[in-house]
């Protein structure tokens, strides 16, 4: 789907996680795809490639974060500059995609390829990756806390059922607790039927 046609409270990114590959003289780019969502999971995955690809030569990487993709890191591991990260986050930018890790591992053959056959190696991989993969539209969601007496279970129960929301943690009682993933286009009607139950509360996560 054309990024422009998207619903607002829409992205595109990757389905799962992918592999690519691409050799030029001897040298090996492993290429590895990932969906992430923080720049957290992005520091786990490259911990977890460093432990069991430690005898490459260089562990380059970019990635993309956010809706507005305005997150973002391109690495190059002691490769020349902007001849592996720069062309690595090309190719996520130019499938208009975010949320998203690709790292490009190299196993060195022994003959330099010199900056413009590094720049086509590192973007051919990457590039693998992403054919390797499936791109999706994601819908960016936001949790929220419904507070309510036991006896407006039944308004609260049928809010969850017309909005098709999804019930993440939920504690009943006298006094009951539900938590919600609510898509965020649809945040404010149901913050504006909400308040007109009596006795009904909600609160952003």
């Amino acid at each position: 789907m054309d990024q422009e046609y998207l619903p607002e409270d829409s992205y595109l990114t990757l389905k799962t996680e992918s592999e690519g590959l691409y050799k030029e003289k001897g040298s090996k780019f492993l290429a590895f795809a990932y969906p992430v969502k923080s720049e957290q999971g992005v520091k786990e995955i490259l911990d977890q490639l460093r432990k069991k690809y430690y005898d490459a030569r260089h562990h380059c990487y970019a990635y993309l974060l956010g809706k507005n993709q305005d997150q973002f890191r391109a690495n190059d591991d002691g490769e020349p500059n902007h001849s592996a990260g720069d062309p690595i986050l090309g190719q996520i930018r130019s499938n208009g995609i975010t949320d998203v890790l690709i790292v490009v591992i190299r196993y060195f053959g022994g003959t330099k390829l010199g900056v413009s056959g590094l720049i086509n190696a590192y973007k051919s991989a990457a590039a693998d990756a992403i054919t390797n993969n499936e791109i999706i539209t994601a819908i960016l969601h936001e949790q929220v806390k419904i507070d309510f007496e036991y006896l407006s279970m039944n308004e609260v129960m049928k809010l969850i059922k017309d909005f098709e929301l999804q019930i993440v943690e939920q504690y009943f009682d006298n006094h009951c607790q539900i938590i919600l993933e609510v898509r965020k286009k649809l945040l404010d009607e149901l913050t504006h039927k909400i308040r007109n139950l009596p006795g009904v509360k909600m609160h952003f996560l």
